[in-house]
């Protein structure tokens, strides 16, 4: 992708950038009053705070189009963001916010189709890098195909998933804007290079990274499967449960060691 009009957009300045709409909503008192975190997790999982607060037990901190909650046990080093939709742009947007107010480490987990045979519903795919084919990381980066997230947190996160439990993929994912657009040559080209997952968030999240200098990773848990070119989805999810809650345990522990 490029832009024809504007070559050489993610060199130039932007009008309008994520410490201005801070210092607004903050004046206006539409910012939570608190001391925010570093470390957030973007959790596509809508309800999991509520639903896990047992076993990592929160408090509500406010809105910032969605709902933010501070873990207890991590000192006010983690927070995690839900119920605010999904896709690369609201999580870049959400993003950008965040580092403006002192965020070093942002994870997104969420969930996505298999590209790989080898892949099933419940299994865990920890991101090293992802396919730009969205459209937040063109204003950002130079064009590419691939964006990488940090390599430091992905290791962090991949061992930590392991340590509840569980053995996840580390590899690429291919990240799109239009999951009904997912045609059977772009599957097959993806799957022939390597490909393991596609969802729709990684590489928006990635190139703010870069660009942000903070490090970022993203863990996809598989729901369905685009693997034999066909759409395949379980009987069941009680796997792919088990593994949001892993996934999202794991996350924690990484984000609240600072």
């Amino acid at each position: 992708m490029t832009f024809p009009n504007y070559p050489g957009k993610h060199r130039l300045t932007s009008l309008l950038n994520p410490e201005d709409i801070v210092a607004y909503r903050r004046h206006l008192g539409r910012l939570p009053d608190i001391d925010f975190p570093e470390g957030l997790l973007f959790c596509l999982e809508r309800g999991m705070p509520r639903r896990m607060r047992q076993r990592v037990p929160v408090s509500k901190a406010g809105s910032m189009l969605g709902d933010l909650y501070l873990v207890k046990r991590s000192k006010n080093k983690a927070g995690v963001m839900t119920d605010f939709g999904g896709g690369a742009p609201i999580v870049v947007e959400l993003a950008e916010e965040f580092v403006a107010l002192g965020a070093k480490r942002l994870l997104l987990m969420t969930w996505g189709g298999a590209l790989q045979p080898n892949l099933k519903p419940g299994d865990i795919v920890v991101c090293d890098r992802a396919v730009r084919d969205e459209g937040v990381s063109q204003h950002y980066l130079a064009p590419a195909e691939y964006v990488s997230s940090d390599p430091q947190l992905v290791e962090a996160l991949a061992g930590a998933i392991r340590a509840r439990g569980d053995e996840p993929e580390v590899g690429s994912t291919w990240t799109t804007d239009a999951p009904y657009r997912e045609t059977r040559e772009e599957v097959q080209h993806y799957k022939s290079a390597g490909v393991k997952s596609v969802e729709m968030e990684a590489a928006g999240l990635f190139a703010v990274g870069q660009v942000r200098e903070v490090q970022t990773a993203a863990v996809v848990v598989i729901m369905d499967s685009l693997a034999q070119l066909k759409w395949e989805v379980p009987d069941r999810l009680d796997r792919i449960q088990r593994s949001l809650e892993i996934v999202y345990q794991a996350a924690v522990d990484v984000l609240s060691q600072g």
